[in-house]
């Protein structure tokens, strides 16, 4: 079994002191090792929720110690309200979202996430439902994916990349990853080495536009902040630049306007250290922000 590490675990066990927490919501369940370490650091119950059904049932089979004690969702943890409402609670005792991807869906066949795999078009965290990215290629222009590869993946060269990708699905030349990979590194053209290969940021940004992932992050951390109780922490983990500016506005706004009686527990997000780093490359982008509910 594939198994995905947990980011900042002890930073994120830390920031939400989960012993003798009655509930709580594990927004990004994933494969659940951050479930697990709630649980191991004194948590009673866990509610997860994951929009990936595959890694769900991965984390039914990791986290078996603690059935009795957890409820796994299939859902977007933007619905999180809802659940909760259908469930009859009203404030939860600490909550986290990991708003990273698993190692399940990374290196999985047929996935579509990386570039270094051949695998279909598809990029979708839920396959049950909502358009692939070969749909979503299909037919639209060069300037409205210039515009996608510029705003989610921060990609200066988004036009030419545009332009090139369009151009090889025009000549059926875009069917697998390493085509669209290929086609991105052709509209480049880089010299030499580069720190990161240059598909990086396009399917940073292909992934963001499937998923919808930066849609509606604030609307769910002002609603996630007013379901916590009194002295419930909030932790949220992202990966990119785009997703902890709008962590630490929302964060911040709440906390400067009093909408929500929150602290921000975390001037600065905390970061990996160099151990971390050297045991799993992929906590290196990391970034942990928490807050605290004050009433």
């Amino acid at each position: 079994m594939i198994l995905h590490e947990p980011v900042l675990p002890v930073e994120t066990i830390e920031q939400l002191a989960p012993e003798g927490r009655a509930l709580m919501v594990d927004c990004t369940v994933g494969t659940g090792g951050h479930t697990a370490a709630l649980f191991q650091a004194g948590a009673a119950r866990v509610l997860g929720f994951d929009r990936d059904a595959e890694v769900l049932d991965l984390a039914r089979q990791r986290l078996s110690t603690w059935q009795d004690r957890l409820e796994l969702v299939h859902g977007d943890y933007r619905d999180f309200g809802q659940a909760l409402d259908n469930r009859g609670i009203d404030r939860v005792d600490g909550a986290l979202a990991d708003l990273g991807h698993s190692t399940v869906q990374l290196e999985s066949d047929g996935r579509g996430f990386s570039f270094r795999l051949d695998a279909p078009l598809d990029m979708r965290m839920d396959r049950s439902q909502g358009a692939t990215l070969a749909e979503m290629l299909d037919g639209v222009t060069p300037e409205a994916l210039a515009d996608v590869i510029y705003e989610y993946g921060e990609e200066r060269h988004s036009r030419r990349i545009a332009r090139g990708i369009v151009w090889a699905r025009d000549a059926g030349e875009l069917t697998s990853t390493i085509e669209l990979a290929t086609a991105v590194r052709r509209s480049i053209r880089y010299r030499g080495r580069t720190r990161i290969d240059p598909a990086t940021r396009t399917f940073q940004a292909l992934r963001i536009w499937v998923n919808r992932e930066l849609d509606g992050l604030g609307v769910f951390l002002r609603s996630m902040a007013g379901r916590l109780a009194a002295g419930a922490r909030l932790v949220v983990i992202s990966f990119h630049s785009l997703e902890d500016r709008i962590v630490k506005h929302t964060l911040r706004e709440l906390e400067q306007t009093g909408e929500v009686a929150l602290r921000v527990l975390t001037r600065r997000p905390l970061r990996p250290g160099p151990d971390e780093v050297a045991r799993n490359p992929r906590a290196r982008s990391a970034r942990l922000r928490a807050a605290e509910r004050l009433a």
